[in-house]
């Protein structure tokens, strides 16, 4: 059964804490908007690991279950063109993946499950930095932006801090506020609690959930996810259930058995 829209409230982490603005690509008048998946295959050599897929993505809180090899985790590299499908079509907001990479990824950000393959620069603020670089800011505005998204995230006191040196739940927050200073529209998540102790994988979720974006996690991490609007049921490259969190789960555990 597909889902239709339901439109959930989602609270602020930090109350009137100020948001980051920085300008994104907004759709022209009367273009589409969403994600539009259309007959997508994709493979690894000779193995094939998503298998005509097709489907629309409209919720704000989209989650993404399966067994490890699945398909889950290729099929979220593909909606921001990190991969680009065999077959098909990916559209962003009627952007194409594969002809529009550039302008996709200042579209959808992609935090990764381990965030040391995302951090690069020495100190926490010179990473949250470089997601500025290109847009054509001035150095005092790129400093306040900074300084808003690290007090933001409760990164502030870290700022000086080696990024490498921070904790795991601390890391992962570096990475996410990495990706959200650029203000995408969506951000895709692979597995991002996998890696932290419970007290940082709730702390994470309420991150996600404060999140004003739309929000696409990849997990196995079934309690982040209960609140969600829809989930994406893959086994065997293919979706075999999409749901609210109450259905699609009891089909995946039944299926886990």
């Amino acid at each position: 059964m597909i889902r239709s829209s339901v439109g959930n409230a989602f609270a602020r982490l930090h109350g009137a804490a100020g948001s980051v603005s920085v300008p994104s690509l907004p759709a022209a008048p009367g273009a589409q908007t969403g994600i539009e998946i259309s007959d997508v295959s994709h493979r690894f050599g000779d193995t094939e690991v998503l298998r005509d897929i097709t489907l629309s993505l409209t919720e704000k809180r989209i989650a993404i279950v399966g067994a490890n090899g699945s398909g889950k985790s290729t099929f979220s590299r593909l909606l921001n063109g990190l991969l680009v499908p065999d077959t098909g079509s990916v559209l962003i907001d009627g952007l194409c993946t594969a002809k529009a990479a550039k302008a996709v990824r200042r579209k959808v950000g992609f935090v990764f499950q381990n965030p040391d393959t995302q951090i690069v620069f020495p100190t926490v603020e010179e990473d949250v930095a470089f997601g500025l670089k290109g847009l054509g800011l001035s150095a005092p505005e790129r400093a306040a932006r900074v300084s808003d998204v690290l007090a933001r995230y409760g990164l502030e006191p870290l700022r000086e801090r080696p990024a490498h040196k921070l904790s795991g739940g601390q890391k992962q927050l570096l990475a996410l506020a990495g990706v959200l200073i650029t203000n995408p529209d969506y951000v895709v998540f692979d597995e991002p609690t996998t890696l932290l102790d419970l007290r940082n994988a709730r702390l994470v979720g309420r991150v996600i959930e404060a999140l004003t974006q739309t929000a696409i996690v990849v997990t196995h991490d079934l309690p982040l996810i209960d609140a969600f609007e829809r989930v994406l049921v893959f086994e065997g490259g293919r979706i075999v259930a999409d749901d609210e969190p109450s259905s699609a789960l009891a089909n995946y555990i039944r299926r886990m058995r």
